[in-house]
């Protein structure tokens, strides 16, 4: 019986922060999705075929993302592609083969330059 209370524990103890980290889902400060992710706060901006990922901290003032690294998977219906993502002060950016549309999902990952790392998952 230890074992199932201690096995329940620990399930509990390392799903906390992955379901904390994602629960945001409001509007940012430039009208795009926002999530948490990496300890961090993460707008997504489309337009056309270019994908822009805006950093901020706890208190919406933007960070640098100089040292980030991160990738999109932009999913449209059955296709999927992937898109990797620079560095642009206080953004990632990236740009799609086509436009990313309005039903499209884009899941993000990234890694900041402390090392923490997580993923968004952005449904437009």
């Amino acid at each position: 019986m230890m074992k199932y209370a201690l096995a329940v524990v620990t399930v509990f103890a390392f799903a906390g922060p992955a379901i904390a980290q994602h629960a945001h889902g409001s509007k940012g400060p430039n009208g795009g999705l926002m999530e948490d992710v990496a300890g961090v706060h993460a707008e997504l901006l489309t337009s056309g075929n270019t994908i822009t990922v805006n950093i901020f901290d706890e208190d919406n003032k933007p960070v640098s993302t100089k040292g980030f690294t991160a990738s999109a998977l932009v999913v449209r219906g059955s296709e999927r592609e992937p898109v990797t993502l620079s560095a642009a002060d206080n953004a990632l950016k990236g740009d799609s083969k086509t436009a990313v549309g309005a039903n499209a999902t884009v899941l993000v990952t990234l890694k900041t330059a402390a090392g923490k790392s997580g993923q968004a998952r952005f449904k437009k």
